[in-house]
């Protein structure tokens, strides 16, 4: 059973990327004892027992001429051969400096994993190496791998286990480069090549300064494209159909209405300047059915679409690389991006999506910073109405707050949370058009899980709200929570309501501030709080259901303590 991993490799191999590949986003840095050489320590999941993995100094070879190298020899020989594994790290580029290390390794019996890494500059460069052969002389496993981008990861810790302990014969010094030469000329062929585009797209695309530039842009374009889609279908669509057709039937159901009691108030709810608003009446056959049909769905439509589109045609995997360092920093790893860009279509299927990742305590921290700091597409699209009169400056202010506490939140429940986060291997696939028939199931099956998740959550929401506002419910609710709301927050106690129905739909709630004659920096302080308190109802059983009981409690008491904190603050930097 191996109790150990060493990586060891020659300096710039790549090594500390595959160690962070590898190990998950707690990592321990120590000094070796006595000296200021830096140890870096993780661990992996492997066949489900968690082996500590060590990142040793880079050395060139196990004749140490360098403290540091000292250090990586003196740690391999800490445990018997039998209890651990050394990968050793090759750059593919460098085969032939690279292969005295792997031999005096083989030499002396270690149990070795050959990790042939930086493959793709390799093929760049029109460096072809025969895996299969290299392996077959080395006596070996050997893996082809881009730690930068995650290719041959996965498959390099499914061959740990086959590491086995082979040693041969002791060569002088003169006779190991002639053995490296014979593996050179049968496993290495050049050739000269050109990129191809495709090529300098995927690397560009990886890369820290044109990676971000490019997520940018395409994060922009997309975002872009979602509005612009969604008004088309509201536009086009979706509004005709509620105006002209669907309406005009209600109006006449309503005119031969005998009594306007209970059952009206529930169903249609209330006529606005003696006609049905859609956005205001908020009855069961009246708002529910345009905020779900009318106003979100086209919305959810068209950023499914568009996120399908990025997955499959390869984008979404490397921007996960891109941002993984700073994703490391918030106790995630760069695949918790996915969930993260769900939840801005909805936070459901954004929670639901957190199941990909592997511990607990990464699920409580993705889960939690998408239900404060993620507004998903109707509440966007909301705050976009709410505040669009006033300025780019407070819609601008509003996600500039979100992205705050979402970076400040991940880094503090990162230091406090205790637990382990593991990494997520994945595979970078090659850039690609999607197949068409792929693209429309993946959209179907995601619409439908939305519609099934939220609509009934919607027609009850509205139904429950009904019954409050027809009984003067909300009345009770609002004489107790209305000194905290005007003292703490500025706003007046009308906003109680709105702030509550937040609970049920956040969407519906940022509505609900529109008739309160608030002022531009109200709205603002308004529109932040319903984006950062408590999330719809359908999230909030989505929590529970991922959660558990004690995770919901505690992830509730954070929403809380920061709604309360935020809003007192930008209440005294605003309106004081």
């Amino acid at each position: 059973m191996i109790k150990k991993i060493y990586l060891i490799g020659n300096p710039n191999v790549g090594k500390s990327v595959v160690f962070s590949r590898l190990t998950g986003v707690q990592v321990i840095s120590s000094n070796y004892p006595g000296t200021t050489v830096e140890i870096a320590k993780g661990y992996l999941r492997l066949d489900n027992e968690k082996v500590q993995v060590v990142d040793l100094p880079g050395t060139y070879s196990l004749d140490p001429t360098s403290r540091a190298e000292e250090v990586a020899v003196s740690l391999l020989k800490e445990f018997s051969k039998e209890e651990i594994a050394v990968i050793n790290i090759i750059d593919s580029t460098n085969l032939e400096r690279n292969l005295l290390l792997t031999l005096q390794l083989i030499e002396e019996g270690f149990p070795v994993v050959v990790c042939m890494n930086m493959c793709d500059d390799a093929v760049h460069r029109g460096v072809h190496i025969d895996i299969a052969k290299l392996q077959e002389l080395l006596k070996a496993p050997v893996i082809s791998t881009c730690a930068l981008t995650g290719v041959g990861i996965k498959l390099l810790t499914e061959r740990i286990k086959e590491a086995k302990s082979c040693p041969k014969g002791k060569l002088d010094h003169q006779q190991r480069w002639l053995e490296i030469g014979k593996i050179i000329e049968l496993v290495q062929r050049l050739e000269h090549r050109h990129h191809t585009f495709r090529e300098i797209m995927e690397d560009a695309s990886v890369r820290p300064v044109t990676g971000l530039l490019m997520a940018a842009g395409i994060i922009y374009t997309a975002f872009k494209f979602v509005r612009f889609i969604g008004e088309g279908i509201i536009n086009r669509i979706t509004d005709p159909v509620f105006i002209n057709i669907y309406q005009p039937l209600l109006e006449k159901l309503s005119i031969y209405w005998q009594e306007k009691g209970f059952w009206f108030h529930l169903l249609i709810g209330d006529l606005i300047n003696g006609k049905i608003d859609f956005k205001q009446s908020l009855g069961v056959l009246t708002t529910a059915p345009y905020i779900e049909f009318g106003m979100v769905l086209p919305y959810v439509v068209s950023f499914y679409f568009i996120l399908s589109l990025l997955e499959d045609i390869g984008y979404l995997p490397r921007l996960a690389v891109l941002l993984d360092n700073l994703l490391h920093r918030l106790g995630l790893h760069g695949y918790a991006v996915i969930p993260v860009l769900l939840g801005f279509g909805c936070n459901v299927p954004g929670i639901l999506s957190t199941r990909v990742l592997e511990s607990k305590r990464e699920r409580f921290i993705a889960s939690t910073i998408i239900s404060i700091g993620v507004p998903c597409i109707p509440l966007q699209a909301m705050i976009f109405g709410l505040l669009g009169k006033f300025g780019g400056l407070y819609i601008g202010g509003v996600y500039l707050v979100l992205f705050s506490l979402v970076i400040i939140l991940g880094i503090i429940l990162n230091r406090i949370l205790p637990g382990y986060s593991p990494e997520f291997l994945l595979e970078i696939p090659p850039y690609r058009f999607p197949p068409l028939l792929m693209l429309w199931k993946k959209l179907y099956f995601r619409i439908k899980g939305f519609l099934v998740e939220a609509l009934p959550v919607v027609l009850l929401g509205v139904c429950f709200i009904n019954i409050l506002l027809y009984y003067k419910l909300f009345d009770f609710v609002t004489a107790i929570f209305a000194p905290i709301v005007h003292g703490l927050f500025g706003l007046p106690k009308e906003a109680v309501v709105a702030l509550a129905i937040g609970f049920l739909r956040k969407d519906v709630a940022v509505g609900m501030l529109m008739p309160l004659g608030l002022t531009a920096n109200q709205l603002f302080i308004g529109a932040t709080l319903l984006a950062i308190s408590f999330p719809c109802i359908a999230s909030f059983v989505v929590l529970a259901k991922e959660l558990g009981l004690r995770g919901l409690i505690k992830s509730t008491l954070i929403m809380l303590g920061i709604s309360l904190i935020v809003g007192a603050l930008l209440h005294f930097a605003i309106l004081r």
